[in-house]
């Protein structure tokens, strides 16, 4: 089973960097922005990331607490019960690919480390559990630090930035630091600006233009487009119907720069990304 690292150093050549890994989306979750109860149960769980991966993806990213805007948090008790069944049933029926673990709290991303995960993605940038950088330190885990102003429950009343792309950029390279500190290697920290979190519109796009100077700090940088309200602030389409403006987002962000795009529809993007490939 290659390693997260290893897929990122494989991928061939796109507009000047490396073609993005595609991470599908699997939220075990009541209340997802976009699929909330459609994989809430362990068994739709389990074969919707059998299904990512048929349709190509290359990491899956399960979470079991919402962070959409205005969610409530979950214990670490009830998100691990909703996502390590899930976990363990992928492992045990061959799936290879790198588990993201999608938490903020150590006590889940341990487990789900045990079980059989390979990254842990941290909303909270290692922020809301102070054991998360250790425990990503000691596993020598790839982790991804995430900006979002605020919390998911305030994260979108009203976000202002003087300038979203330096402050956002800034955050992220003071997070570096932290886990540097703590004991994380440099190689496994992956950046992600927070598409949607924290965010009007403006900010968003913004963000997405200028990916560049984000990647330019030295770590691949993940972007999470998919059917976020921005796109569908743009094209007035509700968010079971924006898949064409999310491959759109995923492609400009490719060309700009991205290393991961987390996706719901991973075959689209995997088709998308292949013609674009193409055709450059």
């Amino acid at each position: 089973m290659a390693s997260p690292l290893d897929l990122l150093r494989a991928q061939p050549p796109f507009a000047g960097r490396l073609l993005p890994l595609v991470m599908g989306i699997v939220n075990v979750t009541p209340d997802s922005f976009s699929d909330g109860g459609k994989h809430a149960g362990t068994d739709a769980a389990v074969a919707h990331g059998l299904k990512l991966v048929a349709d190509g993806a290359d990491i899956l990213d399960i979470g079991g607490e919402s962070t959409r805007p205005g969610a409530w948090p979950v214990t670490p008790e009830q998100e691990q019960a909703r996502v390590l069944p899930v976990i363990r049933a992928w492992r045990a029926r061959g799936v290879t690919v790198p588990v993201s673990i999608d938490t903020r709290h150590a006590s889940t991303a341990r487990s789900a480390l045990e079980a059989g995960a390979d990254i842990v993605n941290d909303v909270s940038a290692a922020t809301h559990d102070p054991d998360m950088l250790r425990l990503c330190a000691e596993r020598r885990c790839v982790l991804i630090l995430m900006h979002m102003k605020g919390d998911p429950s305030t994260m979108q009343q009203q976000p202002r930035y003087a300038d979203v792309v330096r402050e956002v950029r800034g955050y992220l390279a003071g997070r570096v630091e932290a886990a540097l500190a703590a004991g994380c290697a440099r190689h496994s920290l992956w950046l992600d600006p927070g598409f949607g979190f924290g965010k009007l519109p403006e900010h968003n796009f913004a963000l997405v233009r200028c990916l560049g100077e984000l990647c330019d700090m030295g770590h691949p940088v993940l972007l999470g487009v998919s059917r976020k309200s921005s796109l569908g602030h743009l094209t007035g389409r509700p968010v079971e119907d924006r898949e064409p403006e999310s491959l759109a987002a995923g492609l400009v962000g490719a060309l700009k720069g991205a290393s991961v795009l987390r996706v719901h529809e991973a075959g689209w993007m995997k088709r998308a990304l292949q013609v674009a490939q193409a055709l450059w």
